[in-house]
């Protein structure tokens, strides 16, 4: 039997991007800092999102069927940290960053490298998480090119650097 902290241990060295997911509708405008999110086919094009049940946002998500995955650059670590943590409301989480919509609704950071606009259509639990597979249905894309990763419990750059 594997234990949950050897599991999570172990995961920890996984390098992932750094992603904000959000939504906006009858239930509200929430949003949190997510690792596992990943594309599940391109046609039609789609992504997994996966969300702790216990989040106090994620019946939010649930209810408003619609979500968009920001993914971020370098230059976002505090908008991670903010939408991680437990200490901000969810007003005082979008207060950072510039933000806007595509077609959902759904909040989009405006110099995320990428944000792609989701409808929920299916979800599935899995032990403690949802997992919300997400029909693509608006990208934009920004010219950046430095990615904010998470590995072993710590943020860290991909991407070029321009040397002046």
């Amino acid at each position: 039997m594997i234990e949950a902290t050897d599991f999570r241990n172990a995961m920890s060295l996984l390098t992932t991007a750094v992603n904000v997911i959000t939504t906006e509708g009858v239930a509200g405008i929430h949003g949190f800092t997510a690792s596992a999110v990943c594309s599940v086919t391109d046609t039609p094009p789609t992504l997994l999102v996966c969300m702790n049940q216990t989040s106090r946002s994620h019946a939010h998500f649930v209810e408003n069927k619609i979500l968009s995955v920001n993914v971020l650059g370098t230059q976002h670590e505090q908008v991670s940290n903010a939408f991680a943590s437990s200490k901000f409301s969810s007003e005082d989480r979008f207060k950072l960053g510039s933000w806007n919509t595509l077609e959902t609704g759904s909040p989009v950071l405006e110099d995320a490298l990428v944000s792609f606009d989701c409808e929920i259509e299916q979800i599935q639990e899995v032990g403690t998480h949802s997992v919300f597979m997400c029909r693509v249905v608006a990208i934009k894309q920004s010219q950046q090119d430095e990615s904010l990763v998470y590995f072993n419990r710590s943020y860290h750059q991909v991407g070029q650097i321009e040397i002046a």
